[in-house]
């Protein structure tokens, strides 16, 4: 039987940025909010040798323990899906600060058109334009721009982003907080190269720090080293923007807060005499085997994409999604983001082994609907990016295309193009489909005799001629850059791999809207079936756009924190 704690205002599933958000802005107010995080404790203190590509970048030591819990995946529902032993094509983390440890830093926003994108799609190239599949899938947030700018200035200003203004962005209420980062050679002659061709290439939004920078809740952060271990590592210095030095710094310092971690939430309890209500959460404390009960007045699901899906799915709670009659709602939405491009060989050598995640230039031109889709067989778009990570000795092996992928020709490739290659790729938009969706697999369990998450997903024609119309602006961008050869993905993409790593920007599950017919959460992420129950992170997306998603995702948590801090105070459900 499970052993019941005493109960708190507050509880949260993940210590990340989403669980961090909500539990600094609801501390503040004097709430009593307790975090549960299935993985360990860690703080800069642990991150000293960090620089450590083997353990880190390979063998991933802070990402989530696949032998525990993970998820089945196939292709088309018709096929029997089988365990992911080994993550590979996204990397969900776990542990204090959750995968927002180990990002890069990068920081958009969303576009007007994201929000609202099917009813400007029909507005302007009316009905035809969606598919019976899209026009039944595709639909607006509930939510505008408009209405989610300020918390996007708020989120901002709290990761100390080093930015530029978009002369293709929506209207700012206020500046970045700070000045862009270093513009390297590489970056230089990415400008010049899009300005000839007459696109607005702007440095990248960036949580790595451009100078020291002191936030408004009082956190410190750090210069940016450029020491190029962003993504997959964690940073030592406190240069980049994570929750364990911001927002869950901010929420233990009100006294009011309390992480414990190796707690893998199990459960979510519905009240037996209210089933308009939640009572708490079960979880097993992974080193000792036991399992607690921890009442709460508000439970707040602030996870990765799956896990959101999952406990409620476990818990019974929602309609499930079916994709035969198209009825339910509880993982639908599912979008994955593609990211192809081109990469150009020089004969001049660059400084690319120095960089951080997010030292990159980025244009929007090709993104959303800023360019005319009227003759294209696809909506949407996506962003061309350039970026200066940094290039390590492991997984750095850049080799032409007909290389073969060992053997002498391979290292002699492989050492004379470790800083003789530049990339230019996009950061694509995926839309719902009716075959795309989360659901519990009928045979394989967890570690704590859970279903696992079985994910059923493949590219779709409007993908593929998506990506084939972006690449060849990559391509074209690498030309006038000077590149003496040039390797482009403009084959086909076939069918969705899960193997290799693509990128951990996914999407949907639990998507949000104003209907409760088509989603999940309301526009405060509160769930419609139980009112004092929010589900947060991009789970609650309708689509993936054609940039970063993080921005977007810490968006909704600072609306969210403010929808659970007025329910808490009216403990009534929140109107729009």
């Amino acid at each position: 039987m499970a052993k019941e704690l005493e109960k708190v205002d507050v509880v949260t599933i993940g210590a990340g940025w989403t669980g961090g958000i909500v539990s600094a802005e609801t501390t503040k107010e004097g709430l009593k909010v307790k975090s549960l995080e299935r993985g360990p404790y860690r703080d800069t203190n642990d991150y000293q040798h960090v620089h450590d590509e083997l353990k880190y970048a390979v063998r991933y030591e802070l990402m989530q323990d696949a032998s525990k819990e993970t998820l089945t995946f196939r292709n088309k529902r018709d096929e029997r899906a089988l365990p992911i032993r080994r993550f590979g094509s996204f990397l969900p983390g776990q542990g204090r600060g959750g995968a927002g440890t180990h990002w890069n830093g990068q920081t958009d926003r969303y576009m007007k058109y994201d929000f609202e994108i099917k009813s400007m799609t029909e507005y302007k190239y009316g009905k035809d334009k969606l598919s019976e599949d899209d026009g039944f899938m595709y639909r607006d947030w509930g939510i505008t721009f408009d209405d989610l700018e300020p918390y996007y200035d708020t989120f901002e200003k709290t990761a100390g982003v080093s930015g530029e203004e978009n002369p293709l962005g929506e209207k700012r209420s206020s500046p970045y907080p700070n000045p862009p980062m270093v513009k390297t050679k590489t970056l230089k002659m990415f400008e010049d190269a899009a300005k000839e061709l007459e696109l607005h290439p702007i440095m990248m939004p960036s949580s790595n720090m451009s100078q020291n920078y002191v936030n408004p809740d009082g956190e410190t952060l750090n210069q940016c080293q450029y020491c190029a271990f962003c993504e997959r590592f964690a940073c030592e210095y406190d240069a980049k923007a994570t929750p364990d030095v911001t927002v869950l710094k901010t929420a233990e310092k009100t006294g009011n807060h309390e992480i414990r971690y190796n707690s893998n939430v199990t459960e979510i309890v519905t009240d037996k005499n209210d089933k308009k209500k939640v009572t708490g959460v079960k979880f097993i404390d992974t080193e000792t085997h036991e399992e607690y009960f921890q009442p709460a007045d508000i439970v707040v699901l602030s996870s990765f994409v799956f896990s959101n899906y999952k406990l409620l799915a476990v818990s019974d709670i929602g309609k499930q999604y079916d994709p035969e009659t198209g009825k339910g709602t509880l993982g639908s939405h599912y979008c994955y983001q593609t990211g192809l491009g081109a990469t150009g060989f020089f004969d001049e050598q660059f400084n690319t082994f120095m960089g951080a995640g997010a030292l990159g230039m980025i244009l929007d031109d090709f993104n959303g609907d800023n360019f005319e889709h009227e003759d294209l067989d696809f909506i949407h778009g996506g962003s061309i990016h350039f970026t200066q990570t940094g290039s390590r000795p492991i997984l750095t092996n850049v080799v032409k295309e007909d290389t073969p992928s060992w053997g002498k020709d391979f290292k002699d490739e492989s050492v004379n193009n470790f800083t003789r290659t530049l990339e230019v790729y996009t950061m694509a938009h995926t839309g719902p489909h009716r075959d795309n969706y989360l659901s519990l697999d009928p045979t394989y369990k967890d570690a704590y005799s859970n279903p696992q998450v079985r994910l059923t997903y493949n590219w779709t024609e409007k993908d593929n001629a998506r990506n084939k119309y972006l690449v060849k602006q990559c391509e074209e961008i690498l030309k006038k850059m000077g590149a003496k050869h040039i390797d482009v993905e403009d084959g086909d993409i076939g069918d969705y791999d899960i193997v290799p790593y693509q990128s951990t920007n996914l999407a949907g599950g639990t998507p949000m809207g104003d209907d409760p017919k088509n989603s999940v959460v309301n526009t405060w992420l509160q769930h419609w079936d139980r009112d004092n129950l929010f589900v947060v992170g991009s789970s609650a997306f309708v689509h993936n756009s054609g940039n970063n998603p993080t921005g977007t995702v810490c968006a909704l948590a600072y609306r969210c924190a403010e929808g659970v801090i007025n329910y808490h105070k009216d403990n009534k459900r929140l109107e729009k």
